[in-house]
């Protein structure tokens, strides 16, 4: 019989995790796992086997231990398969009312040993409907359908996965199927997962907000987010919980508070609570430890670039976009502008012509592109006969 609470459906997950006694979970507990890397002080000691703190807008990772081990990632796997499900959705090979038919291999046959949407066998379910059952109710036959749908067959999608996470620069990451059900082949490290959050949140912006919602119900059956910190965090909106037997209990988050979005990952530690727990203390840290700042306001001239063979002889250079660091709070940044050398007209106002780069305490941590701020357009041929003369001349 399939349950009908969301209470008992989210107490399973890819696969059906084992009773654990009080006793047993003290005995099992997992050592603290100082940071082996960080770009502020003090950064938390975490019970898991990887973490890492990711801030969104750069990419750049401000702590983190084992970032690069290969982990089975369980569940989390299902935000390669949403994110493959929104990318076709915005590029238009799939609609969101797209019939996909269950078949018996994605079927879950009523079963409680997994996490599950509850698909009948032999129905058709909507594009949509499928993504809401992969993402929040981390449906292993909603995810076997939709890779069917698209690939013919799990192997299948599998390889478009790989290919995808290639594409990221997911370098620690082979996918053997769409759930995260255990395989040996299948693994994930904790950077990779951050690289795939941010990319769901940067491009999947219409489809993000799924990722924050608490429940859905389908088939009759309504079944609850099983991301804790939905219920209790205003500024987390996302994003995928994972556990089995060898891959533990997994957490990507993702949280914004006023200007700064960060990205979490917390791989194999010992209980749902230890995961929520975990991330509360990491992000906390992070939001603690860092600000935002802005090291050249948009539209300040920065510098004036030479030009040849054009009516002007220079032009101004501004940033192309408005520009936010994520840095330690209270940390000095300095600037140094380079532009690009032998520019030569005609010159297209807001066209790239050098960069800016940030450093602090002598390291890099940040670059934009420098713009011009004007058009320049080509100079007649007598002009620039001139002005070639002269260059020979070095004038």
């Amino acid at each position: 019989m399939a349950p009908s609470s969301a209470s008992f459906a989210a107490a399973h997950h890819a696969s059906k995790p084992a009773p654990h006694k009080k006793a047993a979970a003290a005995v099992n507990a997992l050592p603290a796992l100082a940071a082996q890397t960080a770009m502020a002080a003090n950064p938390p000691a975490l019970p898991a086997k990887a973490w890492l703190l990711m801030d969104f807008d750069s990419g750049e990772v401000l702590a983190s231990a084992n970032a690069d081990e290969s982990l089975p990632p369980a569940s989390l796997t299902k935000m390669m398969t949403s994110y493959m499900v929104e990318q076709a959705l915005r590029s238009g090979k799939l609609k969101q009312t797209d019939l996909v038919s269950v078949s018996e291999n994605a079927w879950c046959r009523g079963s409680s040993t997994e996490s599950c949407m509850y698909l009948p066998l032999n129905s058709q379910a909507t594009v949509i409907d499928l993504l809401r059952g992969i993402i929040i109710q981390s449906g292993n036959d909603a995810s076997k359908a939709i890779a069917e749908h698209m690939a013919g067959s799990e192997a299948g999608f599998a390889k478009l996965m790989n290919a995808e996470a290639q594409r990221l620069g997911m370098t620690h990451t082979h996918f053997a199927n769409p759930t995260g059900l255990p395989d040996p082949d299948h693994k994930s490290s904790a950077r990779d997962l951050a690289v795939l959050a941010r990319a769901i949140i940067h491009d999947s912006v219409d489809y993000y907000p799924i990722y924050a919602e608490r429940e859905f119900k389908y088939n009759g059956i309504k079944q609850g987010n099983r991301n804790a910190l939905l219920y209790t965090d205003p500024t987390v909106d996302g994003l995928k919980t994972g556990h089995t037997e060898e891959a533990g209990y997994c957490l990507v988050t993702s949280s914004k508070r006023s200007d700064m979005r960060l990205i979490t990952v917390i791989l194999n530690t010992n209980s749902a609570q230890a995961r929520a727990d975990e991330t509360r203390v990491l992000l906390g840290w992070g939001f603690s430890n860092f600000e935002k700042v802005s090291p050249i306001q948009a539209n300040t001239v920065v510098g004036t670039a030479k030009v040849s063979y054009g009516k002007a002889d220079t032009v101004a250079a501004t940033l192309g976009a408005p520009w936010l660091l994520t840095v330690p709070r209270g940390q000095q940044v300095q600037t140094a502008v380079e532009l690009t050398p032998g520019l030569e007209a005609p010159i297209a106002k807001g066209a790239v012509i050098g960069k800016v780069v940030a450093t602090s305490n002598g390291k890099p941590i940040g670059e934009t592109t420098l713009v011009a701020q004007a058009d320049v357009e080509r100079a007649g041929l007598l002009q620039r006969m001139w002005q070639h003369i002269a260059k020979l001349l070095g004038k």
